[in-house]
Parts: C-alpha cells; structure tokens; sequence
C-alpha cells in the first residue's frame, strides 16, 4: 500500500499568494486609468515586496525556532558548559603528567576540548582548533570514547 505525498503548504500557499498578485495587479492595470497605472503598480510593488519581507521572516522565525529546540540542553547559552555531568570522565590523572611544563595548556582549555571530544569531534579536529599538543589530544578523544561518547564528526 503506497502513501500519498505530503502536501507542501507552505509553497502552494506562496504559489496562491504569487497568482493573486499578479492578478490583482492584471486587474488593476486594465481598469485604473493610464495616468493612475504607474502609482498603482508602485503600490502593488510595495505591497508585494512587504508580503515577501514578512513571509521571509515568519519563515526565518520558525526555522531558528526548530533548530533551537533540536539543540540538547547543553548547548544552550543560559547554562554553563563545564558542569559535574559533562566533565564526568575527564581523564585528569592520565593527563596531570603533560600539565606540568612552562607551556602547559589551561584547565579550561583542556575542559573545552573534554566537551568537544565528548561531542563526538574528532582529535584532529581539536587540536586544529584549539591548539593542543597530539598527546593530550589523543588522551582526551580516548577517554571519551570509552566514555562511550561518538569519537568522529
């Protein structure tokens, strides 16, 4: 047993609104007088272009709205990246051996390529982005893959 298509509603709707503007602008252009036509289709232009801007925006509204809530809590911007729960697993004795040098990277950059290795990026990844040594890298991607974390992107 086949499925009908869903219906596009969106597009049939903007296909209606597009064919009631142009006929509306026919049916103006045919009985405004020849002097009137210019401001007439100025008026139709800038009713059009309005209709467009709101629809954009309706539109924009609600993608960033979905794409908001597909989000996981973690990553919204009212709570902190670095809790109990997302650190959990950091592999802070495997790594407190390579902390002791004069170049040693920052805890919070250790604990933000943590969230991102537990994100599932990958080592080559972090280490281009945040610029970590191999070793510590490689230690953080596999500690969170036995977390059991997704270790590619």
């Amino acid at each position: 047993m086949r499925s009908l298509p869903r219906p596009h509603t969106g597009e049939g709707a903007a296909v209606l609104g597009v064919l009631t503007l142009v006929v509306l602008e026919a049916v103006a252009s045919a009985t405004v007088p020849r002097m009137d036509r210019p401001i007439v289709a100025g008026a139709l232009a800038a009713a059009a272009t309005a209709a467009f801007i709101l629809a954009a925006a309706v539109l924009h509204a609600r993608r960033r709205a979905a794409h908001q809530a597909k989000r996981p809590a973690a990553e919204t911007a009212d709570e902190p990246w670095f809790t109990p729960r997302s650190l959990e697993g950091f592999p802070l004795q495997a790594l407190r051996p390579l902390l002791l040098g004069p170049d040693a990277p920052s805890l919070n950059r250790l604990h933000t390529a943590w969230i991102f290795a537990t994100c599932g990026h990958d080592a080559a990844w972090i280490k281009h982005h945040l610029d970590l040594p191999d070793d510590i890298v490689h230690a953080l991607t596999d500690a969170a893959h036995r977390r059991g974390s997704p270790s590619t992107h």
